[in-house]
This record gives structure tokens, sequence and C-alpha cells, in this order.
């Protein structure tokens, strides 16, 4: 594998903690700046722009393949929801799919929130994980067509507040688009969710589920993790 890191001055470790800092927490690309400076690392906050564009999608396809290798997410239930944001002023949607556990699978963008995109959503997702024992969603018509289309009706489940985990799951991106005042274009939307569930993915500790001793160690092993994505 050819070296990511060679032709650049600046070490991998500090690349690859600008990217985490802006890509996990609710900070602008000059917040990180400054945050770096404090450091005593000098760089531009152009430079973190260029550093998670080029860098961002490598660190995530890592991140994936190794969870769909060792099987991370689960079958059992999927959460699916759909949430708008706006783009120059025009509306577009925002589908996520969600396991039981909270592992982001899918993130993708459409004009509509017509059966034809819930079909290419759907599609999308089943060609990467394999179609699950459930399906929570809300009551979208588009869903039930889509489901009716595939075979797998049967498998949806539409309860109140039974979808909060996929509505949940949308509330970081909403905070970086609060920081970023809104995203500019399709493209750079569907990249950078793309590239946060991934990220998200990797640092969910779930530290409810755990002891804060087993917590700080999950913590420390994500962390060490992270430092050898494209080593």
């Amino acid at each position: 594998m050819r070296n990511p890191f060679k032709y650049f001055k600046t070490s991998p470790e500090v690349i690859r903690l600008a990217v985490m800092m802006y890509i996990r927490f609710p900070l602008s690309l000059r917040n990180v700046e400054d945050l770096l400076h404090e450091r005593g690392i000098d760089i531009t906050h152009e430079t973190v722009r260029f550093w998670w564009n080029r860098f961002g999608p490598l660190f995530a396809k890592s991140i994936r393949k190794r969870r769909v290798e060792m099987r991370f997410y689960s079958n059992w239930t999927w959460h699916l929801d759909e949430v708008f944001v706006r783009i120059n002023g025009e509306t577009h949607y925002l589908w996520r799919a969600v396991d039981h556990e909270g592992e982001v699978l899918e993130a993708y963008v459409t004009k509509t929130r017509s059966r034809k995109a819930a079909l290419k959503f759907l599609r999308k997702a089943m060609k990467r994980y394999g179609a699950p024992d459930q399906i929570v969603t809300d009551k979208l018509p588009s869903y039930k067509a889509a489901f009716r289309e595939l075979g797998i009706a049967h498998r949806q489940a539409t309860a109140r507040w039974l979808n909060n985990r996929a509505e949940n799951s949308h509330q970081p991106l909403r905070r970086q688009e609060k920081i970023m005042t809104r995203f500019r274009s399709v493209r750079s939307l569907q990249k950078f969710s793309a590239i946060q569930s991934s990220v998200h993915n990797h640092f969910n500790l779930e530290r409810h589920f755990y002891r804060r001793e087993e917590f700080k160690e999950n913590r420390s092993t994500a962390l060490a993790e992270w430092r050898q994505l494209a080593a």
C-alpha cells in the first residue's frame, strides 16, 4: 500500500489529530486551528480543510472495512429515518440507517422522499450489510412502498417512539451544520455525513453500558486504533 502521507511535511499524527477534532467534535475550521496553535502546531484553517477532504474519506474507508470484516453491526433490527437539510435554499433529505446498538450503517442524500429515493437508499444499505430481521421506521408512505417492492413489507414496524434511536443519530450532524452555517452542496453533505458516521461508529463507546474502568479502557483502545489508521 502506498504511503498517503509520503509528500506531506507535517507528521501523520498531527494530520490525524486535526481530522479527528474537526469530524468528531462540533468545531469550525478556525476552532481547530486555534486549538492546535495552543499545542504549538502552527497551521491555517485552510490546511485543516484540505486535510479532512484528503484524508477523511481514507480514514472512513479503513474504519468501515474493519467493522464490516469484524461484523460490529447487527442485522437484528434496523432503524431508518430521514431529516431535511437546506442547501442553498433548497430542501434535501439525509437518510440514515442505524442498527439497534447505535451503529450507523448508511447515510445517503436525496432531493425527495419518494418511493424511488427510499428504494435506492435501502438497496445501497442492504447490498453492503444484508437484509435485517426487522426495520423500524416512521409512517412515511415511501417506506411501505419500497418494502413492498423488495418483498420485506412484513418486517416493518412503525410504533410510536420506537424510532428514537435513528432520530437521535442525526444530532451530531445538526450540531456540526450549525457550526458550519449549513452545507454548500449535496456533494459536501454526502461526503461529510459518510465520514462523520464512520468516525462516530469508531468512537461509539456506549459509556452507559460499562463501568468507568471499562469505559476508559475502551476509549484508550479506540484512540490507539485511530492513530494507526493509514499507517
